[in-house]
């Protein structure tokens, strides 16, 4: 599934052609994904002008002049595609632009979604109102993550995944940044230092801004806009490495936990 480095990869691609474009055609070539796609959001959008675009956790954010705003989510195996050379059946919307360009949101699996707010009640959409700071955002730090913590039995592999606490992390760079700050994925969220918590948070930032700048993660069907893939699966520390060396010396397991593969260091991660 595409995380947070490949959705804010996914914006800065989409960026380039869309920001001030009027959007001279809007086709959605279904009626739902994984859920209906609104019925209006062609008369909405058609002639209207892209003024921003921008990101919440793993959603994609698309303002236009007329108050109105698109919320993506690329779902499992969704990307975005600039000037595609034909149209095929997993297209499900087509964006063109004033300028020339042809955009598509290609989903093969439909576990995406599209939907329509106003702009200034975007904070109220509801998957919002449910999730915790951005990990990138200046609300996130050690004070506040402990106190999210505070009690709780659950992993830290668990509790960095429920989107109520942060928002945004996925599996791959909740294990990377474990592993960053060498700790345990099955230690109780809860019983963790605040001088450790310290170092998570500052792996959580590392890995997230590092995966950003090499253009997200190569994984199945991911790309970016332009076509081309993400990079930062060359710089996995433990993601998708079972068997082989951690950079301690160690060797990197993999254990499944409610169906998500882990995969971690039990020399360095304590």
């Amino acid at each position: 599934m595409p995380e947070l480095p490949e959705v804010e990869t996914t914006v800065a691609g989409l960026r380039s052609v869309l920001q001030g474009s009027v959007l001279t055609r809007v086709e959605p070539r279904r009626a739902d994904l994984r859920f209906p796609i609104p019925v209006d959001l062609r008369q909405r959008l058609t002639g209207a002008t892209v003024t921003g675009l921008s990101r919440r956790a793993k959603y994609g954010l698309i303002e236009t002049d007329r108050g109105d705003m698109m919320i993506f989510h690329l779902g499992m195996s969704g990307r975005w595609r600039i000037d595609p050379m034909e149209i095929g059946a997993h297209d499900h919307l087509l964006l063109e632009t004033g300028s020339g360009h042809l955009l598509s949101l290609n989903d093969p699996r439909r576990f995406g979604s599209l939907d329509l707010v106003r702009t200034e009640a975007w904070q109220t959409y509801a998957p919002f109102t449910r999730m915790g700071p951005e990990p990138l955002g200046p609300d996130f730090d050690a004070a506040r993550l402990a106190a999210a913590l505070k009690g709780k039995a659950t992993s830290i592999k668990a509790a960095l995944l429920d989107q109520r606490i942060v928002a945004g992390l996925g599996n791959i760079y909740v294990c990377e940044a474990l592993n960053m700050a060498g700790i345990a994925p099955t230690r109780p969220a809860g019983k963790i230092s605040r001088p450790r918590l310290t170092l998570l948070v500052e792996a959580i930032r590392e890995v997230l801004s590092a995966a950003i700048v090499a253009g997200g993660s190569t994984l199945r069907d991911y790309a970016r806009p332009d076509g081309e893939l993400g990079y930062f699966s060359k710089q996995w520390r433990v993601y998708g490495r079972e068997g082989e060396p951690c950079l301690c010396g160690g060797t990197v397991q993999r254990r499944v936990d409610g169906g998500r593969s882990t995969f971690f260091c039990p020399k360095c991660q304590k």
